[in-house]
């Protein structure tokens, strides 16, 4: 799977961690930085992952700051990321099974290093439920549509999806 990663300067040790344990496992990882401990803005890092899930160029995100909340809300802007930030086995599983996550949002500060490694195993095995959550995944999609700028190439890639669920 070809994952986009990237943190903040709180997040960079851990950032460092995930990547060797995402290529360890097979993965192509895409580091979209920091690569440097000076402090920087979360948002620039945020975007750059959600754009590369958004256009299809990853199929997966993993971003870390503080809490990964910060991370979660501007990668939630653009239209076709679904982010979530988790904290446990739990969250890491329903935020796949329940909303098709394409994004993970973890916090370098109140989370452990194996806790890290176990939810980012979960979030990447689990599967969509699909059914009644396809459903609902069509209506966040269409409030997208309606309140956010969609780019063509993702309202036509929308409908396909919606039309094959």
């Amino acid at each position: 799977m070809r994952i986009a990663v990237a943190s903040d300067h709180r997040g960079l040790s851990v950032k460092r961690r995930v990547v060797e344990l995402l290529q360890r496992n097979g993965h192509e990882v895409l580091d979209f930085g920091p690569h440097a401990n000076s402090p920087v803005d979360y948002p620039d890092y945020a975007l750059a992952v959600a754009r590369a899930v958004a256009s299809g160029e990853c199929e997966r995100g993993i971003l870390i700051c503080g809490t990964g909340i910060g991370m979660c809300i501007v990668a939630n802007k653009v239209p076709g990321v679904r982010a979530a930030p988790c904290h446990d086995d739990v969250t890491a599983e329903l935020s796949r099974r329940h909303n098709d996550t394409n994004v993970l949002c973890l916090s370098a500060d109140l989370l452990g290093q194996r806790l890290i490694d176990r939810m980012i195993d979960i979030w990447l095995k689990t599967p969509f439920d699909g059914g009644r959550h396809a459903r609902r995944i069509g209506k966040i999609e269409r409030i997208e549509h309606e309140y956010m700028r969609v780019p063509e190439w993702l309202r036509q890639n929308s409908s396909q999806s919606q039309q094959s669920a």
